[in-house]
């Protein structure tokens, strides 16, 4: 049966409705689900019974996995799988995944495994609406310039407040990487643009840091229009898969002390490009033990 998508809003965001993933999905199937996350750019799954390896095997029908992260632990026993724990990092900034690498992942899975009895949503937002908002004098702006993003992100980050918090930072930049990217990412499989930018975005290559971030937050703030965004809210045994390569996300720092943790497994993915055809390229750091530098990936 052809696969069941409820839109949660305009922009993005649907449900896949009543899939199951206990079966092993045939090449059609996969590509019905590669054609939805094309449009939709974020699949919500309910009533998901995955452990890590379920949820490694799912990730893996889109490709090849990258490990858990450059240079934070993976869950013990799991390489490939990176737990998102609020006792170690409990607010979050908007971002795309590990974009300090020249080839970060193409898509991210969230699973939840602790959820809170309030708040801790999950907001995706949607970077190829955001591109097509800008004023055409700054689409031409953005398409021409290029970003340095690196781990090393204190221009946006909170204090740690906890020693868990202190050594998840520490481990955080513990190898510093940067990576060079297009402004503006043409999505390999659609052709779409989208705003490649986000948290992890320092400065923009020939400009001063001051003219960096005025502009970087120009562009940001047509990413986190309230349109361009659907907001998750987790509950037991659910599964969310978005498309790293045009969008970002950012947790939700509105439950207390109430523990909250997902598990995150990622799908390597290309060099990406941009609208003149020049590819990202890593400046700092060398992430090839997290994921391997590959060609265009469907």
């Amino acid at each position: 049966m052809p696969l069941s998508a409820r839109k949660l809003t305009s922009r993005i965001g649907a449900v896949i409705e009543n899939f199951d993933f206990e079966r092993e999905p045939d090449a059609d199937t996969v590509a019905e689900l590669r054609g939805a996350l094309n449009v939709h750019k974020v699949l919500a799954f309910d009533g998901v019974h995955l452990d890590d390896a379920g949820q490694e095997r799912v990730a893996s029908w889109f490709g090849r996995l990258t490990t858990a992260h450059p240079t934070v632990p993976s869950v013990e026993g799991a390489a490939r799988v990176l737990p998102v724990d609020s006792e170690t990092s409990k607010s979050n900034t908007w971002h795309t995944d590990v974009t300090f690498v020249a080839n970060p992942p193409q898509l991210s899975t969230l699973r939840s495994v602790v959820t809170t009895p309030y708040g801790g949503e999950t907001l995706i937002a949607n970077a190829g609406a955001a591109y097509r908002d800008l004023p055409e004098s700054l689409r031409n702006l953005a398409d021409s310039l290029r970003a340095v993003h690196t781990n090393k992100y204190d221009y946006v980050r909170r204090p740690a407040v906890t020693d868990a918090q202190r050594e998840h930072d520490r481990l955080f930049v513990s190898t510093v990487y940067e990576a060079e990217h297009p402004v503006v990412r043409v999505h390999p499989l659609t052709g779409e643009r989208g705003l490649f930018i986000g948290g992890f975005a320092g400065r923009i290559v020939g400009l001063s840091d001051s003219e960096s971030r005025a502009l970087l937050e120009i562009f940001q703030k047509y990413v986190t229009r309230p349109e361009n965004l659907v907001r998750w809210s987790w509950s037991p045994n659910q599964l969310v898969i978005f498309d790293n390569r045009i969008t970002q996300h950012y947790a939700i720092d509105n439950y207390d002390d109430h523990p909250r943790r997902l598990n995150r497994v990622t799908v390597a993915g290309e060099l990406p490009t941009g609208v003149d055809g020049v590819r990202s390229r890593q400046l700092v750091g060398d992430a090839t033990h997290y994921s391997p530098l590959l060609e265009a990936v469907a």
